[in-house]
């Protein structure tokens, strides 16, 4: 029955006409109350035409002011603070136009007591009303949802789970709150938003046992990959379903809200504490500059562009072989509001006769040479294609960065080309090699090599494929139980890249900080019991043994004891080979050649390999 009654008051708050005549009656009331408590209940009968008029002058003004400013199409049960500001602001407005109206008029006299009181009580009973609509909608959808509610704990009881919380309460879901667990003692006890703080983190597992909770909200969008691993391990024993909210940089601001709430991925297991970046020194060496980003479209390139345009560069020139790649990079920064002039352009960069039109036309200043096929075992099958991008795309790029004076040339390198056994891997060193023979020929541009591991969500990356094989029920599919591999997130990769080509002064071969090793297999077991499943179970896992050109694990460096701290502690320094003046023409020779894939093969590795001097 009190069911029915608030929804019959819900639907009142959907007709303007009746809220207005509503205010009406609630502002004669006010009239009334001003007069009563000013002089007296019983009001004589000098003072009744004053109040009658007063009673009806008033809310007309008020009543007037609020439909002109369209305060009556407000849908009150789920106005926010922006609606009531409004409606203040226009309770004012009409407030000032009675006074003008009592200032002019000797027809309305009203004692300024009474006046005082009127404005106050009119202001009280207008917003008490449609505070009214609120919490009957409030009450009518937890009252709907609570027949399928499931006992939620939030982790995290800072100012996202606080805010995350009143959300979940103002929308009535489908999530009983039972509490907050916060690792800070002088909450617990507590109550936030109306929901009691029960401890700190290492009580997790007795806490969902006891409040017999389904659901955890990690509301904690500044947590470590490690600390996040921590909460999983806690509650995968107990069969609860888990979600979190974004890190801080996928937020970017936006509200903490029901929305930003999603399942569990591996990238927010890989989680690191925020880089520091020298963001002035950045925008000193890319603001205002003609940028060309090579390998545009891919996803360390398409990222570049999207981080160099917050540092205002005059002009983007995002070049790629792939037209579609190209086309979702530009949509992408179209909706990001991207204000920075960017160029699309589709070339081959070893194509030399393209690639010297396009230095020749556009002139940049600062090139970032991300082009390259890094798919390893298909370039195992394919290496004359390899070797022709990977090295001499390279060469091509480089040398004419120095024929057309660019100031610097970053170039994205792989912990595959040390001590390289695939030809992906060997033509990235074949690169790193022709760069320093770049920086000897064009002394007058700084050349840069910024090598690191895998980035998690990259095109041939691994997860992909493990979330397809999951989706499909199995089995996944790993070559080796002990294989490990070096995993950083996109941005964070090109955060780095972007901070080492501000410090490089030419000749450098920096390293990223990539962490520790991933095992690929337990990566696998952890996917599996993100998607709900339990890893050889639910899901098989199959190991299918190396594939031509793969290593157990991956290096960073040729010898880590001579390897050198930089400004920036995530960022290591190297130092390029010795010169090698015609590597470029070797490259160029055995491409000439029409020899087999093997002949080839030899021939690449040992480009490759000799001299090893390098780090």
């Amino acid at each position: 029955m009190r069911g029915k009654i608030l929804y019959c008051w819900l639907k009142c708050a959907a007709r303007g006409k009746r809220v207005a005549l509503l205010d009406f009656c609630l502002m004669g009331m006010a009239v009334y109350l001003g007069f009563a408590l000013r002089l007296t209940l019983l009001i004589s009968p000098q003072l009744r035409d004053d109040l009658a008029l007063t009673a009806v002058v008033w809310p007309a003004c008020v009543v007037a002011a609020m439909w002109l400013m369209k305060i009556y199409r407000v849908y009150w049960p789920q106005a926010s603070v922006e609606e009531y500001t409004r409606m203040t602001t226009a309770y004012i407005l009409g407030c000032a136009l009675f006074m003008c109206v009592n200032f002019f008029s000797a027809a309305i006299v009203v004692p300024r007591t009474s006046l005082a009181i009127t404005l106050f009580g009119g202001l009280i009973f207008t917003g008490a009303v449609r505070a009214s609509w609120r919490l009957a909608e409030f009450y009518v959808s937890s009252a709907g949802a609570a027949t399928q509610s499931r006992n939620t704990i939030i982790i995290g009881a800072g100012e996202a789970g606080a805010y995350l919380a009143r959300d979940l309460q103002r929308r009535g879901s489908a999530f009983n709150l039972v509490g907050f667990i916060d690792s800070d003692p002088q909450k617990k006890g507590k109550v936030i938003a109306g929901v009691p703080v029960l401890g700190g983190d290492e009580e997790i597992a007795r806490f969902f046992r006891e409040c017999e909770a389904r659901v955890a909200l990690i509301a904690i969008p500044s947590a470590s990959g490690e600390r996040i691993r921590k909460y999983l391990d806690a509650v995968s024993v107990l069969n609860v379903e888990v979600r979190v909210l974004p890190s801080m940089r996928e937020l970017a601001g936006g509200a903490i809200e029901f929305g930003s709430l999603r399942s569990v991925e591996l990238q927010d297991l890989l989680r690191r504490e925020p880089i520091r970046l020298d963001e002035a020194g950045i925008s000193a060496v890319v603001s205002g500059k003609r940028i060309l980003v090579t390998g545009a479209g891919g996803s360390i390139g398409s990222e570049i562009c999207v981080q160099l345009a917050g540092h205002r560069p005059a002009e983007l020139l995002a070049l790629g072989h792939g037209e579609h790649s190209i086309y979702n990079l530009l949509q992408h920064l179209d909706d990001m509001g991207n204000a920075v002039p960017c160029r699309p352009i589709i070339a081959d960069i070893a194509d030399e006769t393209a690639m010297d039109r396009i230095f020749a036309e556009y002139r940049p200043q600062i090139v970032f040479h991300a082009g390259a096929h890094k798919h390893v075992p298909l370039m195992e099958e394919n290496p004359r294609e390899a070797l022709r991008v990977n090295a001499l795309g390279t060469w091509t790029v480089a040398d004419l960065a120095g024929v057309y004076d660019a100031e610097r040339v970053i170039m994205i390198s792989t912990d595959k080309a040390v001590h390289p056994s695939s030809v992906m891997g060997a033509t990235k060193r074949i690169a790193e090699r022709l760069l320093r023979s770049a920086q000897g020929n064009r002394p007058g541009t700084r050349y840069i090599a910024v090598r690191f591991g895998n980035v998690l969500g990259s095109r041939g990356s691994v997860v992909p494929l493990f979330e397809r094989q999951i989706m499909r029920g199995g089995p996944v599919t790993v070559t080796h139980p002990d294989m490990r591999r070096y995993f950083m997130l996109i941005p964070e990769a090109v955060n780095l890249v972007l901070q080492a080509a501000s410090m490089g002064r030419g000749g450098e071969l920096y390293v990223l900080d990539m962490g520790e090793p991933v095992n690929i297999a337990e990566m696998a077991e952890t996917l599996i019991r993100l998607h709900g499943r339990e890893p050889h179970v639910d899901v098989k896992i199959e190991y299918t043994g190396l594939r031509k050109g793969e290593k157990l694990f991956e290096e960073l460096f040729y010898d880590p004891l001579h390897v050198d701290s930089t400004s920036h502690e995530k960022i290591f320094l190297s130092k390029l080979d010795e010169e090698n003046s015609h590597l470029a023409d070797d490259v160029i020779n055995i491409l000439r050649l029409n020899t087999s894939a093997d002949d080839l093969r030899e021939a690449v590795f040992s480009l490759a390999l000799e001299p090893r001097k390098s780090l």
